[in-house]
């Protein structure tokens, strides 16, 4: 019963980190568990907590990684949980327990609704369910969603066949993807020659930007992508960076790239990547940066990079 005598502090850095909700210590990891607990049997729910998510009798599972993520950024520190986590149960449930939009939306408004969306494959629950869209990089997949009024619907590919064709349905996605507003781009600059570009949005759909990569780079940074291409990071759903590659500082780039990757990923919601990857027009992304394991970074070069380094070093 301790955590629930806790003081209304966080933890510091030097708490023991827990193992899956890692921007929480062990203890506030804890104490969220049973809060979302509670939440979920103030809606009538019972449910079964595990390390990462919940599920009900019904089979259905719900991750705890975005609220974690809510939370940790939430100011208020942890008098505010308690009230996050019921107001994030209140929002799935009613999204689920809603009418069915596929059934009630217009088909028009459907089509203007839809985008593409980055997901970790190792968030989906049945991951073949999604493969319709093209090969994307291993570990994240490309798949169609419904922007809602408070929640984002992914599709699943027999829904999607109701719908349209996949490759139809994507083409309209894109589109709507090109027209969406974006609130931020910040540039950031570092001694070492490093350069990253920041694309910052409210939509959920930023991180997708990376799939019209040449587009979004010509209209934000007014600037065109040179036949090498460029890095390329999605942290998390609401942030996109990338760098041009045009000479060597594409090596300070990425180096702080990836430490900028990581940090994204671990602390923001709706975390997309923690790694860097090298982006090619028509060509899946490379991946360059990874975790070791040990809570560090390494940096991955595979030959036909390291030839695109030798190449501009010698320019």
């Amino acid at each position: 019963m301790g955590i629930f005598r806790r003081g209304l502090k966080r933890d510091g850095p030097e708490a023991p980190r827990d193992q899956e909700l890692t921007m929480l210590s062990e203890a506030e990891a804890a104490l969220l568990r049973v809060q979302v607990r509670a939440a979920f049997a103030e809606s009538g729910l019972e449910v079964t907590v595990f390390a990462a998510h919940v599920t009900d009798s019904a089979g259905r599972a719900f991750g705890l990684n975005n609220l974690a993520a809510v939370c940790h950024n939430d100011d208020r520190g942890l008098r505010a949980w308690p009230g996050l986590a019921r107001e994030h149960v209140t929002k799935l449930l009613r999204s689920l327990d809603g009418p069915d939009v596929l059934q009630t939306l217009p088909r028009e408004q459907l089509l203007a609704q839809l985008y593409p969306r980055l997901v970790p494959s190792d968030s989906l629950a049945n991951p073949l369910s999604y493969c319709y869209g093209p090969p994307l990089t291993e570990g994240l997949v490309e798949v169609l969603a419904l922007d809602l009024p408070e929640t984002v619907q992914i599709l699943p590919e027999h829904v999607v066949e109701t719908i349209g064709s996949p490759a139809g349905l994507r083409a309209r996605a894109l589109q709507n993807l090109r027209e969406m507003p974006v609130e931020r781009h910040e540039v950031i600059k570092e001694q070492d020659g490093a350069r990253i570009d920041v694309l910052m949005g409210d939509s959920y759909f930023v991180a997708s930007l990376v799939l019209i990569l040449d587009t979004a780079v010509q209209q934000f940074a007014g600037a065109r992508l040179g036949p090498d291409g460029a890095l390329v990071a999605m942290p998390f759903r609401h942030q996109l960076a990338f760098h041009a590659i045009s000479d060597m500082t594409v090596i300070p780039s990425l180096n702080s790239m990836a430490r900028f990757a990581a940090t994204g990923f671990e602390e923001a919601p709706g975390a997309v990547s923690p790694s860097v990857y090298w982006w090619r027009p028509g060509a899946p992304l490379v991946r360059l940066s990874e975790k070791d394991g040990q809570g560090g970074l390494r940096v991955v070069v595979e030959s036909e990079f390291q030839e695109l380094l030798e190449r501009l070093a010698a320019e």
